[in-house]
């Protein structure tokens, strides 16, 4: 139960439907769909496309998509909505530098973005409502306005650079040379046409004719290898979850090249440990510990298995996961594994459930804080960078190569208790994103928390090199995390951001948690 004398938010409890966002208007737009007689499938695009509008920081129809659908209630079906490099890619353009030499401003970066393709596909096969009704609340939004929040006031701020270095992604976002303020009034009525565009014509609206004429020239203009034929070409692609058991159980992610195998394999490893009965440093540091040994196997090996094929079951092996958990001294941090790169956290998350127990968790992303900064004026869609996740090292499974996808950061999560799911859920931040999985998991069932408590328990990370803790953690921990030869630092902003909705089928109820750490609400009826 939750202590009212403390600060925090309240369950959002319902009967006939819920969803969680990071932006009280998608949350909102994804209800008013299932009280029209939409489904959550409907209700979950509706709500990232306007999120693409009302947060172009960390989203938007120029980025990737991925997903998990329980049609239902049963075992979930996955969806790769994320895109490949140009045909004509030259792998060797940046092979003669470091681990991460390619730019994440240039037009190599920007792989095809797959997340238009995704929605409609998920709308044609199992939607119930037209793509127009579906898209409607995000046209509106761009042609008429929407209120700045907090948030997003806060992040526009401290990434503006990206958008003053193309004139035009400037003129659009940064009109006068001004930030927004909170409660500032914007619009975006170029991408709202192309929206509609797209409401009109499906996918060809997107990948053929006026619109993706004008990525080409924007992207060939500055060097790139794009084509028409890449974008009409672009497909998503129906995968098979993979899963490991926990504490009963199971937890479903989508499989390379996305990282969600190195959740599984973080939360294998705590397996082999009572969580539940750890002290907060110990379990700060039990996280540290296999989330660097997850991230290390992770930079080596995650890429895209069209490509070199990977085997998800090897890396969870009892033989593989027992090593890691051998490696691990409770007293002593273990040698870091830095990756040359910095933190993403420009995503957006969605969890939907309707009456009839379809569940959906979804995530889109256009990668780094306004993507790569180059824009296509006329349409309105600016581009993400996701290609800068490839390595430029020749031979490594994740290097630069023409029609390729790279690793992704983005994933969405699901919960089963046999074959029913319980509990859709995500956790935005970048690299975060594998070990915020593992921790929320954790926080739910080695310690019983609801899953609002969970999402807001304070958080750490340990990347590059660095055990980076957020400011609501105790000084007691910074020190002993430090006695045991972390190299720890005080994180400048909050990290991550969860949305989640668990389903008790016992009392026909759905609760919904939103993250303190975004703007958005779970919000029911």
């Amino acid at each position: 139960m939750r202590d009212f004398h403390k600060t925090g938010r309240s369950l959002a409890v319902a009967q006939n439907g819920m969803a969680a966002t990071s932006h009280p208007r998608a949350t909102l737009a994804a209800i008013d769909i299932l009280r029209r007689g939409g489904n959550a499938i409907d209700a979950a695009v509706a709500a990232v496309a306007i999120q693409g509008v009302v947060e172009p920081q960390m989203t938007g129809i120029g980025g990737d998509c991925f997903a998990l659908v329980s049609l239902g209630g049963g075992r979930p079906i996955a969806l790769n909505g994320s895109g490949r490099t140009p045909a004509g890619t030259d792998a060797e353009k940046y092979a003669g530098g470091e681990a991460r030499d390619i730019p994440p401003t240039s037009p190599e970066a920007v792989t095809i973005p797959g997340a238009i393709d995704a929605w409609c596909t998920l709308i044609e096969r199992h939607g119930s409502l037209p793509l127009a009704d579906v898209l409607a609340p995000a046209i509106e939004a761009a042609e008429q306005g929407f209120c700045v929040t907090p948030r997003v006031a806060s992040d526009w701020r401290r990434f503006r650079a990206r958008i003053e270095i193309d004139p035009n992604a400037a003129a659009q976002f940064l009109p006068g040379g001004r930030v927004p303020e909170i409660g500032d009034v914007r619009a975006q009525p170029r991408l709202g046409a192309t929206l509609r565009k797209i409401a009109r014509e499906g996918r060809a609206g997107f990948y053929e004719g006026e619109v993706a004429e004008e990525m080409v020239a924007v992207l060939r203009k500055l060097g790139g290898a794009h084509s028409m034929d890449d974008f009409s070409a672009h497909r998503c692609e129906h995968v098979t979850p993979i899963s490991a058991d926990y504490r009963g159980f199971t937890v479903m992610e989508c499989p390379p090249n996305g990282q969600g195998l190195a959740a599984l394999m973080i939360l294998r490893v705590l397996e082999g440990f009572d969580v539940g009965k750890l002290n907060d440093a110990d379990r700060t540091h039990l996280l540290a510990e296999a989330t660097k040994a997850a991230y290390a196997t992770r930079d080596a090996y995650f890429c895209d298995p069209a490509i070199t094929p990977l085997e998800p079951a090897r890396f969870l092996s009892d033989a593989v996961i027992g090593k890691i958990r051998q490696a691990i001294s409770m007293d002593r941090a273990g040698e870091a594994q830095p990756w040359l790169d910095t933190e993403h956290r420009d995503t957006v998350y969605v969890t939907v459930v309707d009456r009839d127990l379809n569940a959906v968790s979804l995530i889109n992303s256009i990668f780094s804080p306004f993507g790569s900064g180059i824009y296509a004026p006329n349409s309105g869609v600016l581009l993400h960078n996701r290609g800068w996740s490839f390595r430029a090292k020749p031979g490594h499974p994740n290097s630069l190569a023409p029609s390729k996808r790279p690793m992704h950061t983005i994933i969405p999560g699901m919960l089963m208790q046999g074959d029913q799911a319980v509990m859709p859920f995500g956790v935005m931040g970048g690299h975060y994103q594998a070990a915020g999985h593992a921790n929320f998991i954790s926080n739910v069932l080695d310690f019983g928390l609801d899953i609002q408590a969970a999402a807001e328990r304070p958080r750490s990370f340990c990347f590059d090199g660095a055990l980076s803790l957020e400011t609501t953690i105790g000084q007691d921990i910074h020190d002993e995390m430090q006695r045991r030869s972390h190299t720890v630092r005080w994180t400048e902003e909050a990290i991550g951001g969860c949305q989640a909705i668990r389903i008790d089928r016992a009392r026909g109820v759905l609760l919904g948690a939103s993250d303190h750490r975004k703007d958005g609400v779970a919000l029911g009826y």
